[in-house]
């Protein structure tokens, strides 16, 4: 434990926003899991409701910082990518 206040409110400011994030990175697998999940039952009405829904995740996830840019970049292109693959 840490001794000096300010160093023990960081540890608490930390232990907070770990848990903010594992909340939308959380939030943010299961969009995607579920957009997957259409997907695979060919459902391309749904699936393109939910694609347009894990974006959105996605880029909120990525505005809070909680996953970079690059990498919601490369999420939804992959997103899209597979929607694209079974629609045609």
């Amino acid at each position: 434990m840490a001794n000096i206040k300010s160093a023990a409110k960081r540890a608490r400011k930390a232990k907070a926003r770990a848990m903010r994030n594992r909340a939308v990175k959380s939030n943010l697998k299961t969009t995607i899991k579920r957009f997957e999940e259409a997907l695979q039952n060919t459902n391309t009405e749904d699936a393109k409701i939910l694609l347009n829904k894990a974006i959105k995740t996605i880029d909120k996830a990525a505005a809070k910082g909680v996953i970079h840019q690059n990498n919601a970049a490369n999420k939804k292109s992959r997103l899209a990518k597979a929607f694209n693959k079974v629609v045609s």
